[in-house]
């Protein structure tokens, strides 16, 4: 069959989960529900937009009702890999099954092990090694590091080794080499981390330390061809906007846009869907997750809802007929959950096109894949070798 829609946009509410999975208590998540313990917490949850695509009716929230004729379709997804995290969430979405799962050391910090050979490799005594806020341990460390030829390694919720170095004292060329006898060493499966980061650094003493540009991802490859490769390959526009680049190491990728918070990555979004391209256009936008999930705040987290929702609306007035608009999540954040970690969740796919004729709910499916495939299918692409999913194309009428 020939191509249903002209352009797809994919938004992803990065941690926008919508209750616990099965096998959620496995990864110690257990009565979890990202977007049912916000709504559960404020009082005011005005989000018309998501309410018009069926959100309610998916989910039942406390302040807003289902809408009789929802435009378009929902449902709910499992995910199909073993883990939690945005690389596994967003792989799979395009097509890769994760078993192995990516390691965070947000409570307990690296083992000594790592530790021990981390310092025989670099040759220097290793500070830190903790979950913070790298503005925050500079203040705390940078002193130590500069006076005596320490190296700052720490964490944070998410699975990185982040190392910091000051570029006059210890020079990026030292700095880039240590990250990659990190990137080396974690590569083991117990060790195994998505990004390892360097944050290089300028100042001599507390309270002038300022990080530079100059940070630098050693970010863990896509373990295969996902959709966006065979799209790219086969001549279609794959736009990025926001972290979507960095998770997938630009694999795929014809076209990224770095955004400086969720609203812009939405205006961003909207730019792009009032100029001609022919393919897909794949946004993350990250705040959710990274303010308000991580720092367990609902209320800050349902405000960030609502201002998605206003952006929402701006761009369902330029979608045009032959677009289709997927919303989703890449795994849950519970704000309301212990600890600051992620949590195992289903996530909601919301499809909406102008020139849709029906709408209602669609079975729950097991696999984020479903997104890929679906995309792959209506460009008339084969999803590679290896890759998980099926389409839901036809379901769409």
């Amino acid at each position: 069959m020939g191509k249903k829609y002209n352009r797809i946009f994919t938004i992803v509410l990065d941690s926008m989960g919508i209750g616990a999975m099965a096998d959620s208590e496995k990864f110690g998540d257990v009565g979890v529900d990202t977007l049912g313990h916000i709504s559960q917490t404020v009082d005011k949850f005005e989000i018309p937009n998501l309410q018009k695509l069926g959100i309610a009716n998916l989910k039942e929230l406390k302040q807003v009702k289902p809408v009789e004729n929802p435009k378009g379709y929902y449902m709910a997804l499992n995910e199909a890999s073993n883990g939690k995290d945005t690389m596994t969430g967003h792989w799979e979405m395009m097509g890769i099954l994760t078993t192995k799962p990516f390691i965070t050391f947000t409570d307990t910090g690296f083992p000594d092990e790592l530790i021990k050979l981390l310092e025989e490799k670099t040759g220097r005594k290793i500070i830190g090694n903790k979950a913070a806020s790298g503005t925050a341990i500079l203040d705390e460390l940078a002193e130590q590091e500069i006076n005596d030829g320490r190296l700052i390694v720490y964490t944070s919720a998410d699975s990185v080794l982040q190392i910091c170095g000051n570029e006059e004292t210890m020079g990026l060329d030292d700095l880039y080499k240590y990250c990659e006898i990190a990137r080396e060493l974690t590569m083991r499966d117990e060790w195994r981390v998505g990004r390892v980061i360097a944050r290089p650094y300028v100042g001599k003493k507390k309270g002038e330390f300022k990080r530079t540009s100059n940070r630098h991802d050693y970010a863990l490859k896509p373990t295969g061809k996902t959709a966006l490769n065979a799209l790219k390959d086969a001549g279609y526009d794959v736009i990025s906007v926001g972290k979507i680049n960095d998770i997938f190491v630009g694999e795929g990728i014809t076209e990224s846009n770095h955004s400086n918070s969720s609203v812009h990555g939405m205006e961003q979004t909207i730019d792009i869907a009032k100029r001609d391209f022919n393919g897909l256009c794949f946004t993350n936008l990250v705040d959710f997750d990274a303010l308000w999930g991580h720092r367990r705040n609902p209320v800050g987290y349902a405000e960030e809802i609502e201002r998605f929702d206003v952006k929402l609306g701006e761009l369902l007035k330029v979608l045009r007929d032959d677009d289709l608009l997927m919303i989703t999540a890449d795994h849950g954040n519970d704000p309301t959950y212990t600890g600051t970690d992620h949590t195992r969740e289903q996530v909601p796919l919301i499809m909406y096109s102008p020139s849709m004729k029906s709408d209602g709910k669609l079975d729950t499916e097991d696999t984020f894949a479903v997104i890929g495939a679906t995309i792959a299918d209506n460009f008339g692409v084969s999803m590679p070798d290896g890759t998980i999913g099926h389409s839901l194309l036809d379901k769409l009428k």
